[in-house]
């Protein structure tokens, strides 16, 4: 018991540590339809936004690359047709250590994003401006929900799977 006990301490005296190493623009594109076909009459638009997130180890030890990409589509609600398209693959890399590898996973696609979003929310919103249209501001994203209902998506995916074989 003793010995739980000392290693509890232990990691709970070396804290977690975390830099943001880079960030990059791996991918994007804005593709602006209105601009190319023209569009007639009143326009309401209606905005989707999908967000995907990956992570995977570097070489060096402790670093790690997180991308999180973000499509979105702006339709107009009244026939249906496309405004604009939007896509970034927006990433990072960081160095983390002291973190507990059974935690490492929810820490990368968790906290990693948490750092990256406001540059993300930055650039979506520039790019949509510079595009002519209103400037998207980007609702807060709660990353920790995203990864809860990814987890669950995955574990509904295999169970089917399991049932199927």
């Amino acid at each position: 018991m003793a010995e739980n006990g000392e290693a509890g301490a232990e990691a709970q005296a070396t804290p977690v540590k975390m830099q943001v190493l880079a960030q990059f623009i791996r991918d994007m594109s804005f593709e602006n339809v209105v601009a190319q076909k023209g569009t007639q009459g009143e326009v309401n638009p209606d905005v989707q936004v999908q967000v995907n997130l990956d992570a995977k180890k570097r070489p060096t030890e402790h670093q790690f690359e997180v991308v999180m990409t973000c499509k979105i589509t702006s339709k107009n609600k009244e026939d249906e047709s496309t405004l604009f398209l939007f896509e970034l693959e927006y990433g990072g890399i960081f160095h983390v250590e002291n973190v507990p590898e059974d935690q490492l996973h929810p820490f990368l696609l968790i906290e990693c994003p948490r750092m990256l979003f406001p540059f993300v929310r930055r650039i979506v919103n520039d790019v949509t401006r510079d595009g002519g249209f209103p400037p998207l501001n980007l609702e807060n994203i709660d990353f920790l929900a995203l990864y809860r209902s990814e987890i669950a998506r995955r574990a509904e995916a295999e169970a089917a799977k399991a049932t199927t074989n």
